[in-house]
């Protein structure tokens, strides 16, 4: 039986837009992040001119909003404390520990938003190459191991930078460290988490830009929470670099750089969660 005509588009071994035939005539088009964060698949039916949104089972978009509130959410929220405890190294108003308590909880959080993403991933309705053009709803899941899907790949990596942020905050409670002992337990985590976010962020964007250039896309709503989560990443890249502490001189590199890279940064992880909110079903 000959299989339904079908172009595949993606990053390197990754598919992240499918194009095929329907048995019925037209067209149908798969998209990685709409079809997981949207529960959408678009088809053109035979003989009209444009495509149309085919949206899942009322399963699976009620789970994908409600997966989606909360990651969003815990983003703003983790976001708004790690900038909080940014303020106040910055500006003198609490002792270490009242700032490693703020950033803990904010961490908290961010491990709540990074897991929840995962799940969206992992509870993601299913399309069906060279079927009818929908979305299929699978059992719910709590975790699953599908390395070949760069949204789960970009997602399973934020989530891990997230669990290497707590570890950093949990070692930041360490009294009487030395120098070496502090940049190998804060100032080493910290930077580990920030290169995963970043390399998540990378495969956001090849996820949307369907490849691994770089592309402009102002209309896109996905596009602009992944830039915005990506530019935070940087900042807190920045500020990473800024925290190492010198053993010359028992100090860090420039903390006015680390805190408002932290506090800068964080801001952008609320904004990506605002965003995302308006990112549904």
């Amino acid at each position: 039986m000959e299989q339904p005509e079908q172009r595949a588009e993606g990053a390197g071994p990754f598919t992240t837009r499918l194009t095929w035939r329907p048995p019925g005539g037209g067209t149908a088009v798969w998209e990685s992040r709409p079809a997981r964060r949207q529960g959408v698949i678009a088809v053109r039916a035979p003989g009209a001119d444009t495509h149309h949104p085919t949206s899942a089972d009322a399963v699976a978009v009620r789970r994908l909003r409600l997966l989606n509130a909360v990651a969003a959410t815990a983003f703003v929220i983790g976001g708004a404390l790690f900038a909080l405890g940014a303020g106040v190294a910055q500006f003198g108003s609490g002792d270490a520990t009242t700032c490693a308590s703020i950033y803990f909880a904010g961490g908290l959080f961010f491990n709540t938003g990074g897991f929840v993403s995962l799940l969206q991933v992992v509870n993601a309705p299913r399309h069906v190459p060279g079927g009818e053009g929908r979305l299929v709803t699978l059992p719910w899941r709590w975790w699953s191991y599908e390395p070949t899907r760069i949204d789960w790949l970009s997602l399973f990596v934020l989530f891990a930078g997230t669990l290497v942020f707590g570890v950093n905050l949990l070692d930041s409670f360490l009294q009487g460290l030395s120098v070496q002992q502090v940049n190998r337990l804060i100032w080493v985590p910290d930077v580990i988490g920030c290169a995963l976010f970043l390399i998540s962020g990378h495969l956001g964007f090849s996820e949307i830009c369907h490849g691994h250039r770089p592309c402009l896309r102002c209309r896109s709503l996905g596009w602009w929470i992944v830039a915005v989560n990506q530019f935070g990443s940087v900042l807190f890249m920045v500020s990473a670099i800024a925290a190492y502490t010198r053993p010359a001189t028992d100090s860090l590199v420039n903390a006015d750089i680390a805190n408002w890279g932290t506090l800068l940064g964080a801001a952008c992880f609320s904004v990506g969660g605002v965003l995302q909110l308006f990112e549904r079903p």
